[in-house]
């Protein structure tokens, strides 16, 4: 009886974990490879490019001067907006990848059947076998062990139900680490945005830059090429900043997805003894990843480089000296003149005030 339970249990997570992995658009479980909208829902490619050219009917790879395009998600009506790359720039979700493998594995495997697992010896009692569970020392151990051994003091319980009270942590902790991916994946998906946004915006200043020196003599030209390099060194140290953060992130990822397979597999464990042997480091191995404190993250408007605005509204004699924020000098410098004439002006009626 306890068996069909455990195998009607299982059966249900599985129906469970098939519905997470149905797309929304072809209703079949989501086929490689599976992008992931700003939204942080989930599609077949080939069905995110159904969706897109449905509502780009215009939008041709080849041929046309469209660049991006937009859509709206089928599950939150969120609008996606895409660059040039069309859906080809979404991000895969290799975390849902990993999942579906796994899942067609299970289902394409035969179901379990009952079999006898070899029950594991005591090591100080060779010829008894684990049967109980010592909660002081939080180790599987026999019953010779509690009436005269090394574990007669301490209190025990029986094997089946720490089996099962660990095997619910185990889930729990797998669960949480699946989240915790998920939003690994959001954070991943934000830095490349931003990364793409500095360059866009870079790109858009020294447009703008380049416009306003067009019209000035040929003596602008050698500093019209130092201010581009620095618009450009900095867009490079932004830029690379932001992609070194996106690659902890993914190592991030690949390391919790490999503990959260490994800790999958442990599940299949049919000896009870042999998952407990096994449980207490997965557990403080999810555990630990799972409280793990959060990497360094981009500031808000980390991306924007206005400060390499250009005003040529200056006259001819500071052209060659021009730089950015020149005018915030320059209204210090009015500010103390005004601070001057301020005093000039008080000690001009000093003397009157003398003569009333």
């Amino acid at each position: 009886m306890d068996f069909q339970s455990n195998i009607i249990q299982e059966s249900r997570s599985m129906e469970s974990l098939e519905k997470q992995l149905i797309c929304p658009i072809c209703l079949e479980i989501f086929s490689k490879p599976v992008v992931i909208l700003p939204c942080q829902h989930n599609l077949c490619r080939k069905c995110a490019n159904d969706v897109f050219q449905a509502a780009n009917p215009y939008y041709s790879s080849r041929g046309t001067n469209i660049t991006g395009g937009r859509f709206r998600c089928p599950s939150c009506r969120h609008e996606v907006v895409l660059d040039r790359h069309g859906v080809y720039g979404l991000q895969r979700n290799l975390l849902v990848e990993n999942i579906i493998d796994i899942y067609k594995q299970e289902s394409s495997s035969p179901q379990p059947v009952k079999v006898k697992v070899q029950q594991p010896k005591c090591v100080e009692h060779e010829d008894e076998k684990i049967n109980i569970y010592c909660i002081t020392c939080e180790v599987p151990t026999c019953s010779m062990c509690k009436v005269f051994g090394a574990h007669k003091d301490c209190e025990v319980s029986p094997l089946h139900s720490v089996y099962q009270k660990q095997k619910t942590e185990l889930s729990d902790s797998i669960a949480a680490m699946v989240a915790g991916n998920e939003h690994i994946q959001a954070i991943i998906t934000q830095m490349e945005s931003t990364s793409r946004s500095i360059e866009e915006n870079g790109q858009h200043q020294k447009l703008l830059l380049s416009q306003k020196f067009d019209g000035l003599y040929a003596a602008l030209e050698e500093r019209k090429a130092e201010l581009l390099a620095r618009i450009s060194a900095e867009q490079d140290s932004r830029t690379a900043q932001v992609r070194e953060l996106v690659q902890s992130y993914r190592q991030r990822l690949e390391s919790n997805s490999a503990l959260v397979q490994n800790a999958i597999s442990s599940m299949d464990e049919p000896g009870e003894a042999n998952f407990l042997l096994m449980a207490k480091q997965l557990l403080r191995d999810l555990s630990g990843a799972v409280h793990l404190l959060p990497m360094e993250r981009m500031e808000p408007g980390f991306e924007d480089m206005e400060q390499f605005t250009l005003d040529t509204e200056h006259v001819e004699e500071l052209l060659r000296v021009i730089d950015f924020g020149v005018e915030d000098e320059e209204d210090g410098e009015d500010e103390e003149e005004n601070e001057g004439g301020d005093e000039d002006g008080d000690e001009e009626r000093e003397p009157g005030q003398r003569e009333r």
